[in-house]
Parts: C-alpha cells; sequence; structure tokens
C-alpha cells in the first residue's frame, strides 16, 4: 500500500466518490462527549413510528438535524410528522426549521435556528 493510500484511504472501497465515512475517526467515548452539555446528531426517519425516537433525544436538550429524504414523497406521513415535530418545539420552547429540500433542524429551549444563511464577505 502507498503512502498516498495510507493517508487517505484505498479509493476502491468507497461506494460514492468523494464520499469520507466519518465513523471511523470517531474515537469511543461511549456516545458521550466529555464535557459538551449538548450533542448535534443527524438522523433519518424511515416511518412515523421512528419519530418518538427522534423527539425523545430533542427532549434531552440536544439538537437534532433530521433527514427526511427516505419519506420525503409520502406528503400525508410526511404533514404528520412535521406537524408533531412543531408541537414539540412549542412545547418545549424550541425551534425548528428546513434546510434545503430534505433536511430539518430541531433545536432545544434556548437555541434559535436562523433562517439566513451565512455568507462570506464576498460571496
Amino acid at each position: 500500500m502507498g503512502i498516498v493510500n495510507k493517508i487517505f484511504g484505498d479509493k476502491s472501497t468507497s461506494d460514492v466518490e468523494g464520499y469520507v465515512d466519518l465513523e471511523k475517526y470517531v474515537e469511543s467515548t461511549d456516545g458521550k462527549t466529555l464535557g459538551a452539555k449538548m450533542h448535534v446528531r443527524v438522523g433519518e426517519i424511515q416511518r412515523y413510528e421512528d419519530l418518538k425516537d427522534f423527539t425523545d433525544y430533542v427532549y434531552g436538550g440536544n439538537v437534532l438535524i433530521l433527514d427526511f429524504s427516505p419519506i420525503a414523497e409520502e406528503e400525508v406521513i410526511l404533514k404528520r410528522i412535521t406537524s408533531e415535530l412543531k408541537k414539540l418545539t412549542k412545547e418545549i420552547n424550541g425551534d425548528i426549521a428546513g434546510i434545503g429540500n430534505n433536511l430539518m433542524i430541531i433545536a432545544p429551549s434556548d437555541v434559535k435556528v436562523e433562517r439566513r444563511k451565512l455568507r462570506g464577505k464576498y460571496a
């Protein structure tokens, strides 16, 4: 194995060009980061029944970035999930906002999601 492959890994094992799986770089901390009061996590919802796990995470005071692309075409289910998440954020005085086409961010109390994009000075 060459030095470049040792540094960057073997590209033949990647399913998607340019994709880097960060899981192998995460240190084992039993799911907790020492000293962190809040965590940010990305979740992917496959069906309505998965919603409870995601709401428990936000009730715990954490930020959730939810990928709903697997159910994006199922309008009724998506509206139902969105409605439940809006109720959750109102109940805990949190915030919810869409990011792009298939992502939303759900934040606990004391966290405000800014709707305007942050752009560089010369953008």
